[in-house]
């Protein structure tokens, strides 16, 4: 389930929300402000998780446990 296809669908599922945020922000004065503030949030929201998924599935330090005794321990 986990995999680095994720974070290219999540990709795929941000650029079609902030499409969508440039073209139904309101008219008026503000569209400027809408449009930027919206595609900055979606944006920073989609960094943040594919920050966190990827070092989650590949990190950079591999656990190691304390609590095992020396022959269920596998080099």
């Amino acid at each position: 389930m986990a995999n680095g296809w994720s974070v290219i669908i999540g990709l795929v599922v941000v650029v079609a929300m902030s499409l969508a945020a440039w073209f139904f922000s309101p008219k008026g004065a503000n569209q400027v402000l809408w449009r930027s503030s919206l595609i900055l949030s979606i944006a920073s929201c989609y960094l943040m998780w594919a920050v966190t998924f990827l070092a989650q599935l590949h990190p950079l330090i591999e656990p190691r446990r304390t609590d095992l005794r020396k022959e269920y321990i596998h080099h």
